[in-house]
């Protein structure tokens, strides 16, 4: 699937005839005659590493904010209409409708070549434990289901009839020996003139049978029409499960391409929190006085392991190597320049005296800046803030410090304390947060507390257009929350331009 020299090795075993069926791929283009697809056959085509790993985090994307959606009990429709914009962006999908004469063009080719590919790549990577098949599952069906319900009704029909899924329709006599039974078993339903059935094993639509919205008789369930589209999840989500399953089996002998092992294990840790890349628009803020003397007054505006690391090193004058290192990343990300940061900590570190600041930190925070440091520094740029996967799984505290998550790195009584002790006393968000960091959920409980505390301001820029749902994606960078907070907090002191949040 990936451009490369061949590569020969005597001493390599001989492959396994039980594994041939993975060596005979036809090697051709193919085609994309629906929008829609159940992902059966693998691709074969050749594609450069750089698709390989552009592809699968744009889809990656996607399913992290399906699956952000879903922990945050947003409805069906706030999430169809919260990630419209969003696979506009990183996985458009057009139907054939879209294309002049209804025929599948150059562009839509592309779309539905990116979209299958993404997807086999992050088979791979979520294949390798039962909690990553299990979750990779559920948000693809989610995905699906979206795109099913938001399909052209013709094309639709189409893709279904092209599935050759053996649903039996039952005929009129049928029809109306069950008659009775089928109109009990089927709510809001006067005649039976008014709808048709499929009739399928029972095993096939277990949704419909738990909510006793089918008749079943003789291991058999009778389907109205109208629940088309959970015989189709469902039958989406059976053939998933199983080839994963079949995907893990192979896993191993990915071993041996040192090309795409690291990429696929970057994916999977990944999934827990998408990985954000900083870019300089994250610092970008209009009008506001980002310099030493206004770091107290703008660390409301911090998450809260920003918000930790501050209240710590204004309480012991001091803070240990990490926590410096991810504390000057952030005040570096939210636009803090040089000079004011030197300021900032020499200020801070009130019971040293200058030789000594000067002597065994002054260098460090000129490091981070890339002001020294040679080529590691990367032409005078520095190093990036951290992102929230980053801090997540980098450098755990220990013993005196202070960095990394307060979400993941403290018990819940004391992030409780914490959170209420910065003004967040709502029993309901407490109670969210908690069950989130139960579960693993860092970054949605950071996101729970942020809604909260930004929920006039969110419905604000809502009701008046001046943010779409783009802008509102998950929060999985710490400078990305202070930059959305700073401007939701400042919506009347700022003109409309400059509260946008910039691509």
């Amino acid at each position: 699937m990936l451009r490369s020299e061949p590569r020969f090795d005597p001493k390599r075993k001989r492959v396994d005839y039980k594994k041939t069926q993975f060596a005979n791929a036809s090697y051709k283009d193919q085609d994309y005659p629906y929008r829609l697809s159940f992902y059966d056959v693998p691709p074969t085509q050749e594609i450069s590493l750089e698709e390989f790993e552009v592809w699968a985090i744009d889809r990656l994307r996607i399913l992290a904010e399906i699956e952000s959606c879903s922990f945050r009990n947003k409805s069906p429709q706030e999430t169809a209409a919260h990630l419209e914009p969003l696979l506009k962006k990183y996985l458009p999908l057009s139907s054939n409708s879209s294309a002049a004469g209804g025929i599948v063009d150059e562009r839509l080719r592309k779309e539905r070549r990116k979209d299958h590919y993404s997807h086999f790549i992050l088979r791979l990577a979520f294949s390798g434990t039962e909690d990553l098949r299990r979750r990779f599952a559920r948000v693809e069906t989610m995905l699906f289901r979206l795109r099913f319900q938001a399909d052209d009704s013709r094309e639709r029909r189409a893709f279904v009839e092209s599935l050759n899924l053996n649903w039996e329709v039952v005929q009129d006599d049928e029809k109306r020996e069950l008659g009775e039974q089928l109109l009990a078993a089927t709510p809001g339903l006067r005649r039976l003139e008014e709808e048709n059935w499929f009739k399928v094993d029972w095993t096939r639509v277990p949704e419909l049978v738990e909510h006793r919205t089918v008749l079943v008789k003789k291991g058999k369930a009778y389907v109205p029409m109208r629940e088309q589209t959970s015989m189709v999840l469902t039958e989406f989500s059976n053939r998933l499960d199983k080839a994963l399953e079949l995907t893990s089996r192979a896993l191993p002998r990915l071993d041996e391409d040192d090309r795409l092992t690291p990429i696929l294990d970057h994916l999977s840790k990944n999934f827990a929190t998408p990985d954000a890349a900083f870019s300089d628009s994250d610092s970008s803020l209009a009008g506001a006085p980002i310099n030493a003397a206004n770091i107290d007054t703008l660390s409301q505006h911090f998450p809260l392991c920003m918000k930790h690391l501050h209240t710590t090193l204004r309480k012991n004058n001091h803070l240990k190597h990490f926590g410096r290192l991810q504390y000057s990343l952030f005040l570096k990300g939210i636009g803090l320049s040089l000079e004011d940061c030197l300021i900032f900590w020499r200020q801070s570190f009130k019971t040293i005296t200058d030789d000594q600041f000067n002597k065994e930190y002054r260098y460090n925070v000129r490091h981070v800046y890339g002001d020294v440091g040679g080529d590691a520094n990367r032409r005078g740029r520095g190093y990036a803030p951290y992102s929230c996967q980053k801090i997540l799984t980098e450098h755990p505290p220990g013993t005196g410090e202070a960095h990394g998550c307060p979400y993941r790195h403290f018990s819940v009584d004391n992030l409780t304390s914490m959170l209420q002790a910065t003004g967040v006393h709502d029993r309901d968000v407490l109670r969210g947060v908690k069950e989130d960091v139960e579960k693993k959920r860092f970054h949605i409980a950071c996101n729970r507390v942020f809604e909260w505390a930004h929920k006039a301001e969110i419905k604000k820029v809502k009701d008046e257009g001046i943010w779409g749902p783009a802008e509102l994606e998950t929060i999985v960078h710490p400078n990305t929350y202070f930059k959305r907070s700073y401007l939701l907090k400042n919506l009347g002191n700022l003109p409309k331009q400059d509260v946008r949040m910039e691509e």
